[in-house]
């Protein structure tokens, strides 16, 4: 798996945009036209991540502009008009912010965006300390890997551990990211094993397993009549 993208750290990006607290609207709002980002940390005055301003945060200034809302509308929308006022980061973010450590798995990474709706994650240290910023696009950077590689750890990684001298006999082939694993085993008990290893391999976009257990021993005398046909006679 060497030079294999597989936890947040190898694929995030370091160079990131981030705001103090103290950050004003109009400051935030070029920033991130100029950097083209959708969201950007905001930093403690020790550096460590607090929230974070999205364009979600900084759209309900446009959008209550004008607002004529009762006492009824008001409560329904309060959060939305409490950021129509703001005009800091510190009053503007959405905190506590959403971030992931750069050991995470890039699974990991995928299901904490999936769940929390975000695009894009604020990579942390242990005390909070912002090192990178880790989108959508850059865990599907995994899915460029060559169907080759990803052929030779399935049989390194997967079919070799699990069959042994087996595993010779064992077909691996790769299209696409798709593994396809085929031939004869002993323990059919470990065919759904290997399936989901298979489809833990970096890069593999699905698994087509055809393993199939020894076959069945030919009849030693087929010309005898089977005990059931014997008794009928």
């Amino acid at each position: 798996m060497d030079g294999t993208p597989s936890v947040v750290g190898d694929v995030m990006t370091r160079r990131v945009l981030a705001l103090r607290t103290g950050a004003g609207f109009k400051d935030i709002v070029q920033a991130m036209r100029d950097w083209r980002v959708g969201a950007v940390p905001v930093l403690d005055d020790a550096g460590h991540v607090v929230g974070v301003v999205s364009e979600a945060d900084l759209l309900p200034k446009e959008e209550y502009r004008d607002s004529d809302l009762d006492r009824y509308g008001r409560m329904r929308h309060l959060a939305e008009l409490v950021k129509a006022e703001a005009a800091t980061a510190e009053r503007l973010m959405t905190t506590p912010a959403v971030t992931v450590a750069p050991d995470a798995t890039l699974g990991q990474a995928a299901r904490v965006m999936a769940r929390a709706r975000v695009k894009q994650l604020p990579v942390v240290a242990p005390d909070g300390a912002l090192l990178g910023i880790v989108s959508r696009s850059d865990l599907l950077k995994v899915f460029l890997r060559g169907d080759a590689e990803i052929a030779e750890e399935v049989r390194r990684e997967v079919v070799g551990h699990l069959f042994g001298p087996e595993a010779a006999g064992i077909r691996v082939e790769v299209h696409d990211g798709v593994v396809t694993l085929g031939g004869r085993v002993r323990e059919t008990s470990l065919v759904p094993l290997a399936a989901r290893l298979a489809r833990a391999v970096p890069g593999v976009v699905d698994v087509r397993c055809a393993l199939a257990g020894p076959p069945r021993r030919p009849d030693l005398d087929p010309d005898l009549p089977d005990a059931a046909s014997a008794r009928t006679r």
